[in-house]
């Protein structure tokens, strides 16, 4: 049985149980619940803290886990990343009083209040950058009005806590990160179960980027109606009762739908529809 290690709370929670029932999972009813086993699929699940996920998977106790980038990364876990999962998306930077500091250069000999001091810790040596990193369990922005720190290095998605403290980010971001399937280091990558896993994820991923176009064109304006929506291989093509027409079938980019459709009413094409894919394999 294929042991998942999944969030149990905050900002990952929620978005990694959806994505698991929309692949065909079992998921907790009660956000108490700590594990649960899902028959049908052979998969138990393990409800953990999202900072723990990549060390259990490291340990070889569980196979997989749904995390944060970030997390992964500030865990120094012997765990890699193995598949991103497009939600829970955020940027890593640094940030202080305006003017205080201009660039990177400028942390030599400060202190610096994260909650993530293996990311901020690795990224300084990596730059060369000699700096102190003082470690925060939660609202870093605090640390420099109260003088515990000079900079503070947080997880940005609208800047607003940031800017209410009456900071400004400066420099280049110092990474990106989102909700990612990980497994520990070295295991064996073709495991079937995993692979299992991994393609139905992929799916979501697919179906939530992807709808399916339908519509009837003309046969002469048929390439370009294809140039249109090539599909992922080729689209279906179908003749129709009335001579010279054709219904055309193909996967499109849902956030080009909607010109798409306006492209093909150009050229002639009609009864053009959209359906959502709930999922699919590629």
């Amino acid at each position: 049985m294929l042991r998942i290690a999944v969030p149990n709370k905050g900002s990952l929670s929620g978005p990694a149980a959806a994505m698991l029932h929309e692949a065909g999972y079992q998921q907790r009813r009660e956000s108490k619940e700590l594990r649960i086993v899902d028959p049908v699929n052979e998969v138990e699940f393990f409800y953990l803290r999202p900072r723990d996920i990549a060390i259990y998977v490291s340990s070889g106790r569980l196979d997989i886990g749904v995390t944060g980038r970030d997390l992964l990364i500030d865990s120094g876990a012997d765990a890699e990343e193995i598949l991103p999962l497009g939600f829970a998306r955020s940027t890593f930077r640094f940030a202080a009083k305006p003017g205080a500091v201009k660039d990177l250069s400028d942390l030599a000999g400060r202190t610096v209040a994260t909650s993530y001091e293996g990311i901020v810790g690795k990224y300084l040596a990596e730059q060369g950058v000699d700096a102190s990193v003082v470690h925060l369990d939660g609202a870093v922005e605090t640390a420099i009005e109260l003088g515990v720190a000079e900079v503070v290095a947080d997880v940005v998605e609208t800047g607003t806590s940031l800017r209410n403290a009456g900071l400004e980010v400066f420099g280049d971001p110092i990474m990106k990160s989102e909700a990612v399937v990980v497994r520990r280091t070295g295991a064996d990558a073709g495991d079937p179960k995993v692979q299992q896993f991994l393609r139905r994820l992929q799916g979501v991923l697919v179906a939530r980027t992807y709808v399916m176009m339908d519509y009837d064109c003309r046969v002469e304006q048929l390439e370009k109606a294809v140039a249109l929506t090539p599909g992922l291989e080729s689209p279906t093509v179908s003749p129709l009762h009335n001579e010279g027409w054709v219904a055309v079938r193909a996967m499109v980019p849902s956030a080009d739908a909607q010109k798409i459709m306006d492209d093909l009413y150009d050229i002639g094409a009609r009864a053009i529809l959209t359906t959502a894919i709930h999922a699919c394999r590629l």
